[in-house]
């Protein structure tokens, strides 16, 4: 397929704040933001990719825009995780992660969008063999609110959404028991510290991390790739879990050598787009490792992780953003029914944009064409 124009377009939604929203992020987090790419081929098909930003979405648009598009548009694309490796390599020279994988994650998802579109199939027809899953069960992902009685709250409205399974960021163990209070024994509950804590902080508390009955606890120490620190909390009776910061199927490989988690959390935004993501769910069957993949996000990433879980029974379940944005990008609620989301069987990924949502809320539009 050729490629023969291309744009990143940046969106910045709000969305509904209760409490400061700082403490995942060092600025209070209040907006949904996406790095849209867009690219056509010559039958004039559309494909829609997403490079992982939150804050920093002008610094993917702008790998993209300098470092990957000058020789991306004009070519012929026959082998997307061929182009993904040479591009990889290519631009190693500016950081192997971070917003480098972040920007090729996005060009990456956009060109199988194409492919499967020009084979007029949805994407998991073409990464799956034999019957694909309809719908996708999902955890509702809370943000950190750092009050038990907004702990409390919002627990009782994820229950009440249809979700039996919910992930806090909180990291205090009051507001973590707050939760568990208000829904009882049986309801799932894992924990994303987003390495807050430490080795010391886990082996002190864990006893009362036990009988708070966690599904996981993810990311409890710094760095989040430090595979020995993490492999040595296992078998603790408090699973451990990781990834949503790892990237490539390189760092993925690194850590299921070392044994390094209970459940393995790649980010189809984060870790090279599509391309890695299925190696990297690929590699973890062949270690037996369970998925529970990282995904909180409502653009191509959440459609595109939607049609990779159906084709791969490997994936456990995703994740929910639990936020009630000011508007919808795509149409996700609409395709949700308590804690399970229909898979799209339309061509490509299933991203259908609202235009005037994009226009609304659209920051910057900068392209380049043949």
């Amino acid at each position: 397929m050729k490629i023969v124009g291309g744009e990143v377009i940046l969106v910045e939604i709000p969305f509904t704040l209760r409490g400061t929203g700082i403490g995942i992020m060092p600025t209070a987090w209040k907006t949904l933001e996406f790095a849209l790419v867009r690219l056509e081929d010559e039958l004039g098909n559309v494909g829609w990719g997403e490079g992982f930003g939150y804050s920093l979405i002008d610094a993917t648009k702008s790998v993209i825009d300098r470092l990957i598009f000058p020789s991306l548009i004009g070519q012929v694309i026959n082998d997307i995780p061929t182009w993904n490796r040479n591009t990889q390599r290519q631009l190693h020279m500016f950081g192997r992660y971070g917003v480098t994988i972040f920007a090729i994650s996005g060009v990456d998802m956009a060109l199988w969008d194409l492919y499967a579109k020009r084979q007029r199939k949805p994407l998991h027809r073409i990464l799956g063999e034999g019957e694909a899953r309809s719908e996708i069960p999902f955890y509702a992902s809370l943000v950190r609110y750092a009050e038990p009685d907004l702990v409390v709250q919002s627990t009782k409205e994820v229950l009440d959404a249809g979700f039996s399974r919910i992930k806090l960021h909180e990291i205090t163990l009051p507001n973590i028991k707050a939760c568990r209070d208000t829904t009882g024994s049986g309801t799932s509950i894992c924990v994303d510290v987003n390495c807050a804590w430490s080795h010391n902080f886990v082996e002190t508390n864990l006893a009362e991390l036990r009988g708070l009955d966690l599904a996981w606890l993810e990311e409890p120490i710094y760095p989040p790739e430090d595979f020995g620190a993490l492999k040595a909390l296992r078998g603790r009776g408090l699973p451990i879990a990781a990834g949503e910061n790892w990237c490539t199927s390189f760092q993925f490989g690194q850590a299921l050598a070392a044994g390094a988690v209970d459940y393995l959390q790649p980010s189809i935004t984060k870790v090279g787009g599509v391309s890695e993501y299925v190696s990297i769910i690929d590699m973890a069957a062949r270690h037996d490792a369970t998925l529970m993949p990282h995904s909180p996000y409502f653009g191509p990433g959440f459609f595109a992780s939607l049609q990779v879980a159906a084709a791969r029974p490997g994936v456990h379940a995703l994740e929910y953003n639990f936020v009630k944005p000011d508007a919808w990008l795509a149409d996700v609620e609409g395709i949700r029914h308590g804690d399970m989301i229909k898979v799209s069987d339309q061509p490509g990924i299933g991203f259908e944009p609202d235009l005037d949502v994009m226009k609304k809320y659209g920051r910057v539009i900068g392209s380049r064409n043949l």
